[in-house]
């Protein structure tokens, strides 16, 4: 097992900052989860940034919690009841999530709202390159990756009670607002490339409107894939989940091909060819078809906007690090990462700009 998947595998104790009442969470579950027997042994996984997130332990099952984290928090940040709703709107549609059992709005139980759902086992990988294992078998959990975030960009959200979960229309346009107001909130340093971003990406977004359920942190450490095949069983962490643009949801989810290994897990320079991982020319078109697309016209826009996105939650990391409320030890290294995010993004930018 590498460093990596080591440190962010698995779970731990819970961390000082994370603990709660668990005995009124005891009686909480066997009041309003069905099939619910105590006690309960809580654990809090090692990975994930945002929401605190546990491993209930009982004797006849296991249960995963997701909670809002203590403390001062950004407007419209951890919406664990977004999640809750999303995750379970989308049971029996084909797309892989976890079962839902309750969603707790009542800060008084465990002094922040909190949703219950199963815990899927199986394998989660926190490296791209996925190592261990053969060119054929990273060909095929790409490929599996590829496949579900096609079939979640297909479902009906009206068919499935989602009609009312975002806005439609201006997706793109709302968004950098959104993470531009983020960044300036959580800010720790100046950092250039986000300002010169910050002005560049409202006046060049690309015309035409789609709308979809999007995912909005789609990547391979949020999927959880069945224990041998190349199957994804559970999406993970969705947080960001809304109705947006589906171009703007893939194009996060590839960003990683224009990032280098050492910046937020990329594929960038590595030989690709040897490892069985499809170049990201080969998993545009595999989406593209799954998907009744030709192609992705200003496919680099949606790039930039990515990875500007991702500087800007970075920086909301380092805020909460600073702030004290970080839920991760691996915080600190995260948050680093908006600036060489946002330089990135920046020298995309003037690479566009070159023709």
């Amino acid at each position: 097992m590498s460093r990596r998947q080591e440190e962010m595998s698995g779970t731990t104790a819970v961390r000082d900052a994370h603990k709660f009442d668990v005995a009124a969470l005891e009686a909480y579950m066997a009041e309003h989860v069905e099939g619910f027997r105590g006690p309960v042994k809580v654990e809090q996984f090692k990975g994930g940034q945002s929401n605190p997130t546990y491993k209930l332990v009982t004797p006849g099952q296991s249960y995963v919690l997701r909670r809002k984290p203590p403390g001062k928090l950004l407007k419209s940040a951890h919406a664990v009841d977004r999640e809750y709703r999303v995750v379970s709107a989308l049971q029996g549609t084909g797309v892989p999530v976890a079962r839902t059992f309750v969603l707790c709005e009542d800060e008084s139980v465990i002094g922040t709202a909190f949703y219950i759902m199963e815990f899927v086992s199986g394998r989660i990988f926190w490296e791209a390159d996925l190592p261990g294992m053969t060119p054929p078998e990273r060909a095929a959990l790409y490929d599996a990756m590829n496949d579900t975030i096609a079939r979640l960009h297909q479902v009906d959200y009206q068919a499935v009670g989602l009609g009312d979960y975002g806005k439609t229309g201006g997706y793109i346009a709302r968004q950098v607002a959104r993470w531009s107001k983020q960044y300036e909130a959580s800010k720790t340093a100046e950092i250039p490339a986000m300002d010169n971003l910050i002005a560049w990406l409202p006046e060049n977004i690309p015309p035409g409107e789609e709308t979809t359920i999007v995912h909005g942190d789609y990547r391979i450490d949020n999927l959880i894939f069945h224990a041998s095949d190349p199957k994804v069983v559970a999406i993970l962490d969705w947080e960001l989940s809304t109705l947006g643009h589906p171009l703007a949801d893939f194009a996060y989810a590839t960003m990683l091909w224009r990032l280098p290994p050492d910046v937020f897990n990329g594929l960038k320079g590595l030989d690709l060819a040897a490892l069985g991982i499809p170049t990201e020319e080969e998993y545009v078109a595999a989406y593209c078809a799954r998907t009744g697309r030709s192609e992705i016209p200003n496919w680099d826009f949606y790039m930039v906007y990515n990875i500007f996105r991702m500087a800007a939650i970075m920086q909301g990391i380092m805020g909460r690090v600073v702030a004290g409320t970080a839920t991760s030890e691996h915080a600190r290294t995260y948050g680093r990462l908006a600036r060489p995010l946002a330089e990135i993004a920046w020298d995309e930018v003037k690479r566009l700009r070159l023709g």
